[in-house]
């Protein structure tokens, strides 16, 4: 494992797989913005291609991510003059943003960098959940927001969220929470809260038994999109519990594709 720039950057970063500057010469390199399931499928689909180089990255906020194939770093990369700096020092040709829809960070800093150095970049992006006629939505811009709306007496709350933004729920001292997340949060928790850790995909069955035994009135979730977590959403329409939606916030100026065949096939007109 090689460590990457540790002085720019305060994250733990990791690298597997040495890259050998012959590596570098002979074939386009493309690093892939992860930590999704949309990114490591694309990963698996590029990294057996012996004409490409293949480098996945990802945020590193989950203690034991799933890692894709070919090369994988984990860590930040030190703000837009450190991923400015690990392109040209990675001879990177092209990069996608594969990032969760809430990423908003790194794809904002992902689109300066890239068109700093004319390198091109391709957004991936699930499309969103939609709310069908027997759903009780209230969709709502950001976190704060929800945290407005849901903090009364009684409201027994499923927050689905992830980890790094539950703080704010912490002055919430009216309703009760029931947290789900994949590690333990660095973050102050609700004052009345119950924690449980798990990792999807759920199944609806279960989500069903879980909101039953908890008594659930109210759930909070983000407008991730995807398969892996639509269970809740669908058990929140068989029991109609109203949901407190969070939109997605914008990410790219550039087109966003919904498909990772639509991203192989400009890689394979770019490339």
């Amino acid at each position: 494992m090689l460590p990457w720039n540790s002085s720019m950057d305060s994250d733990k970063v990791i690298e597997m797989q040495p890259i050998t500057n012959l590596t570098r010469r002979r074939s386009p390199r493309i690093l892939i913005l992860g930590g999704t399931s949309d990114a490591r499928k694309l990963a698996e689909h590029l990294a057996g291609r012996p004409d490409l180089t293949v480098i996945s990255s990802l945020a590193g906020r989950v203690n034991q991510p799933r890692l894709p194939e070919g090369i994988v770093r984990v860590g930040g990369f030190g703000g837009i003059a450190g991923l400015i700096a690990y392109l040209v020092d990675e001879n990177i040709a092209v990069v996608v943003d594969a990032t969760h829809p809430f990423a908003a960070k790194i794809s904002r800093s992902a689109e300066v960098a890239c068109n700093t150095l004319c390198v091109p970049l391709i957004a991936l992006e699930r499309p969103p959940w939609e709310p069908n006629e027997h759903d009780r939505w209230c969709t709502v811009p950001d976190v704060q927001a929800a945290v407005t709306m849901v903090n009364h007496k009684n409201n027994r709350v499923f927050l689905s969220i992830g980890r790094q933004e539950l703080g704010a729920f912490s002055r919430c001292e009216g309703a009760w929470f029931l947290v789900r997340a994949i590690d333990e949060p660095a973050d102050k928790m609700p004052a009345k809260s119950k924690l449980i850790l798990q990792r999807g995909p759920f199944h609806l069955d279960d989500e069903l038994q879980l909101f039953r035994n908890e008594s659930i009135s109210l759930i909070v979730s983000k407008n991730s999109g995807g398969t892996a977590t639509y269970s809740k959403i669908e058990a929140a329409r068989v029991l109609k519990i109203p949901v407190v939606m969070i939109d997605r916030p914008r990410k790219h100026s550039i087109q966003t594709l919904a498909r990772a065949d639509d991203v192989l096939n400009i890689l394979a007109g770019l490339l």
